[in-house]
């Protein structure tokens, strides 16, 4: 069997499982959501597999709008229009959630790449993509080069999330309802290894651990 055959076919048996273990038990919910949908959040998240926001918030169908793209990049409005800016806008307009959670990760291959943009050579996409992080590549590069490679890469974690923010509130259906107090924004870094989750404090923007009192 070959590994595109494999893959399927463990794919195919989840889909099974879920069909027969899964939703019946849920039936109701899933005959709830049937008609629409009204999300607790949007929630923004890397593309990477080792991320589940449902997993990491324990959260079920219906409750997370998600946006998923490599890095967890959210262009700055009117530099780039695409999915992310269309995800953001039909969030804002028409579900209307009152919550915005962005969330970085450890071990990110986009952040890795900003450190070391060698790693992104033959990915022309991926390189015009990353450019929308590129003024927190350039703080990390100049501000923090005395810093060893673990520590930067947590530093450009952490400050991309803020930049990101930056960039949401520069989209009109985003910033309207910040100044009208309907929606709230928060960034989040999500720790892979531990599964623990820091948050960034809005007034100084310093990570701490979620129910916890340590920062970084």
């Amino acid at each position: 069997m070959t590994k595109s055959q494999e893959a399927l076919a463990r794919i195919l048996k989840g889909v099974s499982t879920f069909e027969t273990e899964v939703y019946p038990p849920q039936r109701s919910r899933f005959e709830s959501l049937r008609h629409g949908q009204h999300p607790l959040a949007l929630f923004i998240c890397c593309a990477d597999s080792r991320v589940v926001p449902s997993l990491i918030t324990q959260t079920g169908p219906g409750d997370l709008f998600l946006e998923q793209n490599p890095g967890n990049l959210v262009p700055h409005y009117g530099e780039f229009v695409g999915g992310v800016s269309a995800g953001v806008e039909y969030a804002m307009l028409v579900l209307k959630v009152p919550v915005i959670i962005i969330c970085g990760h450890t071990d990110c291959g986009v952040m890795k790449a900003l450190l070391h943009p060698e790693k992104a050579q033959g990915l022309p996409a991926m390189q015009e993509w990353m450019r929308h992080a590129s003024e927190v590549q350039h703080r990390v590069l100049r501000d923090h080069a005395a810093v060893d490679e673990e520590q930067r890469l947590r530093l450009l974690t952490q400050y991309n999330v803020l930049e990101q923010i930056e960039h949401l509130k520069s989209h009109p259906s985003v910033g309207s309802r910040v100044l009208s107090g309907e929606v709230e924004i928060r960034g989040w870094v999500y720790n892979i290894g531990d599964g623990s989750i820091r948050a960034a404090d809005p007034e100084s923007g310093r990570f701490e651990l979620i129910g916890g009192t340590s920062s970084e």
